[in-house]
């Protein structure tokens, strides 16, 4: 009779080995590009919006301690812009910090803020980084005057030697923000304009002077995707107002952690399809798409251009 102990190798001992071989890298490199070329091919949105959800349960599940839960979080982060990134996505949002968040102690609240600057500076320090060689722009959307002094000097560093005005890529990181902040900070901005001037009847306020007044700013595309992890369906005061119209709303069953090149795929998929069905309906309707511009390399000059599935109206 054999051994139990014949096979002296666990199955997962197995998967670890064959994951760290090189030229399983390599394979698993090679397909995933060849997934991001196919999508290249088809609708490409331009603006998606990610909630980062999950990083305290992860930890939780895993029995780790609360900061290599975030740690994580930041890790599966870099890998989905990447994928965003290179699939021709113009504009990312990361619900990175809300308003809320304050409430929670001190200490979390301490390891939140550093790890986002330092992720944040490590992707952006020098020539080479991920955000300054691919031309990435990190904007800071928020409300500043929450944020630590030297928490925010190195900030609004980040987001000066990331300002290159041949890039069209953007990071917005909204940090702290809420969207009820953020509509409130527009209406005082608008109020003050009219003051001063600026705007010289209430008959000139309109939707879009609301808009232009966000901390987003009016170089900000309109949202066509927003995903939230860990399977819980709310929004939690993140973007109601840019998600209203013309916004595919995607609520993932998985911890952000795990959140990986499969699950980002798989969503950017879902859109493309419903997003083409659209456009053949306009087609056989005898409207004319919309197409837009794209940053090459790409492997057309022209794509249509949001948002989503079916029945969508446009402004």
């Amino acid at each position: 009779m054999a051994s139990a102990n014949f096979f002296p190798y666990s199955v997962n001992s197995l998967v670890r080995l064959i994951v760290q071989f090189p030229l399983f890298a390599y394979i698993v490199g090679f397909l995933e590009d060849f997934v991001i070329g196919i999508m290249r091919t088809g609708p490409i949105p331009k603006h998606i919006a990610l909630i980062m959800d999950g990083n305290r349960t992860y930890a939780k599940n895993h029995r780790l301690p609360l900061k290599d839960g975030h740690f994580a979080g930041a890790n599966a982060l870099v890998k989905v812009l990447e994928v965003c990134y290179k699939v021709g996505i113009d504009q990312v949002t990361i619900y990175a910090f809300s308003l809320e968040n304050f409430n929670r102690s001190k200490e979390e609240v301490d390891t939140l803020f550093g790890m986002l600057r330092d992720k944040l500076k490590l992707i952006s320090e020098n020539e080479e980084s991920y955000a300054r060689y691919n031309k990435v722009r990190i904007k800071v959307i928020g409300n500043r005057s929450f944020i630590p002094d030297d928490i925010l000097k190195d900030l609004e560093y980040i987001e000066q030697i990331t300002k290159e005005k041949s890039s069209r890529k953007t990071l917005h990181v909204c940090f702290p923000y809420t969207a009820r902040d953020e509509i409130t900070h527009s209406i005082k901005s608008i109020v003050q304009k009219r003051v001063l001037g600026e705007i010289e009847s209430q008959d000139d306020i309109t939707a879009a002077t609301i808009e232009e007044n966000f901390y987003f700013g009016k170089d900000v595309y309109p949202l066509d995707i927003l995903v939230r992890t860990s399977g819980h369906t709310r929004l939690s005061d993140f973007m109601l107002w840019q998600c209203n119209e013309g916004c595919t709303i995607e609520f993932p069953d998985v911890l952000w952690p795990d959140f990986g090149f499969l699950c980002i795929v798989s969503v950017l998929f879902k859109w493309s399809y419903y997003k083409t069905i659209q456009l053949e309906e306009e087609a056989i309707q005898g409207k004319k798409p919309n197409l837009k511009e794209v940053i090459p390399p790409v492997l057309l000059h022209e794509l249509p251009s949001p948002p989503p599935a079916a029945s969508v109206s446009r402004k």
